[in-house]
């Protein structure tokens, strides 16, 4: 069997150290951009939900959340009708930089899928969702206190 997991963390790892690089001069470190991203196109979002979109851990998302706020990327919003619950909503700092983060996102998938047809990437899109859905149940199951049996 092909080792298609470890093919898919090379990419990842790749993207996102060269990712890493490209964005300390907007003083965003260790993929918060990620998080960014998610609370530019999801504004209101709940830190539960974007954890749960990123697949962390709420402690690591809290942790980059708590930075990305410090350093004025994004801000958080009383819910008017739970005030527990904090809406994430990225500052003027933060839709600014969003933009470039988008263009490196878009150049990076075409360098990916550079010499592929709209057929293959359409394919390798949906095969790829596929395996995700698939580890998605590992992770509910393993992130609710379960292990996996092998």
């Amino acid at each position: 069997m092909k080792e298609i997991l470890r093919e898919i963390g090379m990419i990842a790892r790749a993207l996102d150290s060269i990712s890493n690089i490209e964005f300390k001069d907007y003083d965003l470190t260790k993929g918060q951009y990620l998080y960014l991203v998610r609370i530019c196109e999801n504004p209101g979002i709940i830190q539960e939900k974007l954890a749960e979109m990123i697949k962390v851990d709420r402690t690591t998302a809290a942790r980059a959340i708590k930075k990305l706020e410090v350093n004025g990327f994004i801000e958080k919003q009383e819910d008017e009708h739970n005030k527990k619950i904090k809406k994430l909503l990225p500052t003027e700092k933060g839709k600014s930089v969003y933009p470039f983060i988008k263009r490196e996102n878009d150049h990076s998938n075409d360098v990916a899928l550079d010499g592929f047809s709209d057929e293959d990437t359409e394919s390798l899109f949906h095969l790829l969702h596929r395996v995700r859905k698939n580890i998605e149940k590992d992770w509910e199951y393993v992130k609710k206190g379960n292990k996996r049996t092998y």
